[in-house]
């Protein structure tokens, strides 16, 4: 939430425009606590998983609030193209959306107008809510929003690959995030993303992207394989998250304790 007499500003959507590496972290566990502990590590921002994840909009307003003394941009996929689904989130207060399982270039522009108020878009103009300061100086949100939301669809399906370019294409959307786990899936190589043919395909929709000046996004298994991706043109990857960090972790401690202490 801004505070008195701030306008909205997203400096990551302006960092992804102009083409500079971003780093965050998915925030998996709908938890406020894993969500300080994140965002105190200051990351660019950071990607509260309303797809995946367990959380509800009551859950994404208390990691908002756990994150916003750090500075921390948030952003949130989005749990399917929904714009009433959008809609809530936007007003929550995060101020970047990625949108799931889009294959068509008619979908992505569905996609922008619903994070875009009127006439660029369709969604609901109110005052009310945290995003625009419980009415309190929300001009300052609800004139700069359109400008400063940040758009990604993800491409994660043989019709999205078919439909790249044009959905690269579409105005007013930012960036093309690659979902590698359902694309190797759509594409017949379960969980496979390493896949040869799957690889191939990826590269398609990296020139698509790059072709049309969209910022690319994706994840990664963990900083290594990240700075791979940024050498490749990848603006935007997501190296850990707060569920698998601390499954992995736990697994190395306590593997390291049975190896240490056999018998006990």
């Amino acid at each position: 939430m801004l505070k008195r007499g701030e306008t909205a500003y997203n400096p990551v959507k302006w960092l992804l425009k102009a083409h500079q590496k971003t780093v965050g972290a998915w925030l998996q566990l709908g938890s406020p606590m894993a969500a300080e502990i994140l965002a105190k590590a200051q990351p660019d921002w950071l990607m509260i998983d309303m797809e995946h994840g367990p959380g509800d909009i009551m859950t994404l307003i208390a990691q908002l609030q756990a994150m916003a003394p750090y500075g921390v941009v948030p952003l949130a996929r989005a749990p399917w193209n929904d714009f009433v689904a959008i809609k809530r989130i936007l007003d929550a207060g995060v101020m970047g959306i990625l949108v799931p399982y889009v294959s068509t270039a008619e979908e992505a522009r569905q996609a922008v107008l619903a994070c875009r108020y009127p006439p660029e878009g369709i969604r609901g103009v109110a005052g009310s809510p945290r995003a625009a300061g419980y009415g309190m100086d929300g001009r300052r949100y609800l004139d700069a929003a359109n400008e400063q939301i940040l758009v990604m669809v993800q491409i994660e399906t043989r019709q999205g690959l078919e439909n790249v370019d044009a959905i690269a294409a579409v105005e007013g959307l930012d960036g093309i995030f690659v979902g590698p786990m359902d694309l190797s899936c759509s594409l017949g190589h379960f969980a496979d993303p390493k896949h040869p043919e799957v690889q191939a395909q990826i590269r398609q929709v990296e020139e698509a992207a790059l072709r049309h000046g969209k910022f690319l996004g994706t994840v990664a298994g963990n900083i290594q394989e990240a700075q791979a991706l940024y050498d490749r043109g990848y603006d935007l990857v997501v190296p850990m998250s707060d569920s698998t960090a601390l499954g992995q972790q736990a697994l190395k401690t306590f593997d390291t304790f049975r190896a240490l202490y056999p018998t006990r």
